[in-house]
């Protein structure tokens, strides 16, 4: 199943790429959610390569999901790639200028079945694919906005 979800940010393109690399940030806010937050690579600097293990509850179930820095073309592209026991998947975010100080950001997301179970689970997600598209757009919009808090509150600084 492939999703994607566009915003644009009143933020300049390098930041914005700052923003989306700063990954102790990400792991603290996925803390702060109730994850249990691991690093699994034995990287000294931040970049391609770098690995996660996060376990947290879904659906009242415990579950464990691995996250690997996949690629990344400063100021253009990210991606990540993800793997659980029973879905597997990507997320790739592009970046565009659209002038000095906005940025749109794209985020296009897949999920492949690994067992009975996903496949039921994602079959079930596309036939509600609107209200699925709609968290996406929430959760993009909601990021969006905390980078652009964080460029407003860089450029009083």
């Amino acid at each position: 199943m492939k999703l994607t979800t566009r915003q644009d940010i009143e933020a300049p393109l390098d930041f914005v790429y700052a923003q989306l690399t700063d990954f102790d940030h990400f792991e603290r806010m996925a803390m702060r959610r109730g994850a249990e937050v691991e690093r699994t690579d034995r990287l000294r600097s931040p970049g391609v390569g770098m690995a996660w293990r996060i376990r947290f509850a879904f659906r009242g179930r415990p579950r464990t999901v691995q996250v690997r820095f996949a690629d990344a073309e400063p100021g253009a592209h990210l991606a990540w790639a993800f793997d659980s026991p029973s879905l597997a998947g990507t997320a790739q975010v592009e970046l565009v200028s659209l002038s000095p100080r906005r940025t749109r950001m794209t985020v296009v997301s897949e999920v492949k079945p690994k067992t009975l179970a996903a496949r039921l689970l994602v079959q079930s997600a596309r036939l509600a694919k609107g209200r699925v598209q709609r968290k996406l757009d929430v959760a993009s919009g909601q990021l969006a906005n905390m980078i652009e808090e964080q460029a407003r509150g860089a450029a009083r600084a």
